[in-house]
């Protein structure tokens, strides 16, 4: 049985991974999905506390209190930020990175560094409340720019969706255990639109090594293409 910890992205969570973990479940795997602070169930927490640091406590904390071990890490989008820091602070307890179409960092940078053009496009939309700025406002129809194109997904999603301190975007990732980190085995499960504006050293070995997975889909791909996705992460857990 493999233990699967999976990190959702930018104005999701822990509910985008509904379809990918019941299947991961009904192959008779451990799965958590926690939700970061500040966002869906727990957007009640916002507040101008809420950085890229606290949602890598908000994740280490899971595999400290359940007492994970040789867990698959998997990130979506910002996610990515999020699992690198927990990672090298808690490499003893993570098995494998899985990068979901996500950020993948060095030490030093933000999401804005890695990804500025995209969230830099999203930054005119937001507003400031309560003293937090706040991109990734939802909006009816708003998994469109996700890449999810079915009605009624959309519809599921409006329900869900929550505005994102952009504070998380711009402060900068800190690593402190990068021998431990980087020995750890990542795997890449990526859109197949997103595969020319990626690393292509990470990505041609990546593919070299067999830890590259492309799907035609939009960017929230573990719910246009739960299949798939889960079928990937069910590989890597055999491999």
């Amino acid at each position: 049985m493999a233990r699967y910890v999976l990190v959702h992205g930018g104005g999701h969570g822990g509910w985008c991974y509904q379809p990918v973990a019941r299947l991961l479940q009904a192959a008779g795997h451990e799965v958590y999905a926690p939700t970061m602070t500040g966002l869906a169930e727990r957007s009640h927490l916002l507040g101008p506390h809420v950085d890229l640091d606290l949602h890598i406590q908000d994740i280490a904390a899971v595999l400290h209190y359940e007492d994970l071990r040789e867990v698959i890490l998997v990130g979506h989008s910002y996610g990515g930020m999020v699992i690198t820091g927990v990672a090298d602070r808690m490499a003893d307890r993570v098995g494998r990175l899985v990068y979901l179409d996500a950020a993948t960092p060095v030490n030093g940078q933000s999401l804005h560094d890695v990804a500025g053009p995209v969230i830099d496009a999203a930054r005119p939309f937001g507003q400031v409340v309560d003293g937090v700025e706040l991109v990734l406002l939802p909006a009816p129809g708003a998994g469109a720019f996700y890449g999810v194109t079915d009605p009624d997904t959309i519809a599921w999603m409006d329900a869900r969706l929550t505005a994102h301190p952009w504070k998380c975007f711009e402060q900068p990732l800190k690593l402190t255990n990068e021998d431990a980190l980087w020995a750890i085995p990542q795997y890449h499960i990526v859109c197949t639109s997103t595969l020319a504006t990626r690393d292509p050293g990470l990505i041609g070995k990546a593919r070299a090594e067999g830890r590259l997975w492309d799907i035609d889909t939009g960017h929230d791909l573990m719910i246009t293409e739960p299949r798939a996705v889960a079928d990937a992460l069910l590989q890597i857990a055999a491999g």
